[in-house]
């Protein structure tokens, strides 16, 4: 999307590409990491984690042998060592790797006055928070083609170094990969790609069977288009720029265009059981956190592609 500068500056634009942008990210870096802790901690209250017994490769505990149960199931080995029969269960893998994707393109930089945070700096809070979570309920966690899976308790300092020390271009959706068909995904992102990027970018990612989740992430300014008077709008990734002599007169067309859109990435999600959602800075990190967190532990529910979400 076009975001709308008062005081147009083009080389101030050029300036915070580059090495600008990853100079002002490693600055900010720390900053984020505390707060995605901190709501971590807030909300890991009354939260529980996701391991549970089924088929899977990993162990996860001993527990009594049941009369009735095959004998094949006992373990010999730790039954030896009490007056019990004890059986070997493996942990449930459902949801045995979560792929977390913050986008962290030119337009996720951009904030108005009446938002919390940038839009990068929403998706990386809740991305982080989110893997703290998930990684103290059992799971693994990473960033397609920046990490690899992991269970670390120190999650969020190996996010965090992969991100600061990427070199590749800021594209705004994940790369193209082929998760498992038990692993779970969820994209943060503006998603003001063409809807056919979108649609392929699903369709790459959905093809082995694995579920995931969609979360528009926007600025208060993108919502309800408060512009007036002449303004002249910078495309942030293309260099693109249009002035409106009368902002206020695009504001019914510009509304039903997003609406449009967002229908648009609600049908193609829709046709493959995909949870949409959309996020504005001006709310809560934490509300996302645990919407995002009751979504995945609800990812089989019957009604998940049809869920509206958060935003406005």
């Amino acid at each position: 999307m076009a975001q709308a500068t008062e005081q147009p500056n083009r080389e101030t634009l050029a300036v915070r590409r580059a090495d600008g942008e990853s100079r002002t990210l490693a600055a900010s870096l720390p900053r984020l990491m505390l707060e995605a802790r901190r709501i971590a901690n807030n909300v890991t209250h009354g939260l529980h984690g996701r391991r549970r017994a089924g088929a899977g490769e990993n162990f996860w505990q001993y527990r009594r042998f049941v009369s009735g149960e095959p004998a094949t199931r006992v373990d010999w080995r730790r039954s030896a060592r009490d007056d019990h029969l004890y059986v070997r269960e493996l942990e449930w893998e459902a949801a045995h790797t979560v792929w977390l994707w913050p986008d962290r393109s030119a337009s996720m930089a951009y904030a108005s006055k009446s938002a919390r945070d940038s839009k990068l700096e929403r998706a990386l809070i809740v991305t982080f928070a989110l893997a703290e979570l998930l990684v103290a309920g059992g799971e693994r966690v990473g960033i397609p083609g920046l990490m690899n899976p992991t269970s670390s308790s120190n999650v969020i300092d190996k996010m965090a170094q992969a991100i600061l020390h990427d070199t590749t271009s800021r594209d705004s959706l994940p790369p193209s990969f082929v998760p498992s068909s038990l692993a779970e995904i969820v994209v943060l992102s503006d998603f003001w790609s063409p809807v056919g990027d979108i649609r392929k970018m699903l369709a790459g990612l959905s093809g082995s069977g694995a579920h995931g989740s969609l979360v528009q992430v926007v600025d208060p300014s993108e919502e309800s288009f408060p512009f007036a008077g002449r303004v002249e709008f910078v495309e942030p990734e293309g260099g693109g720029a249009i002035t409106a002599g009368r902002a206020e007169t695009w504001a019914s067309d510009y509304v039903a265009l997003v609406a449009a859109h967002r229908d648009a990435i609600r049908i193609e999600t829709g046709k493959l059981d995909w949870l949409f959602s959309t996020h504005t800075t001006s709310r809560s990190a934490a509300e996302l956190l645990l919407f995002l967190h009751a979504g995945m532990t609800n990812a089989h529910s019957t009604d998940r592609g049809s869920k509206a979400g958060l935003g406005a």
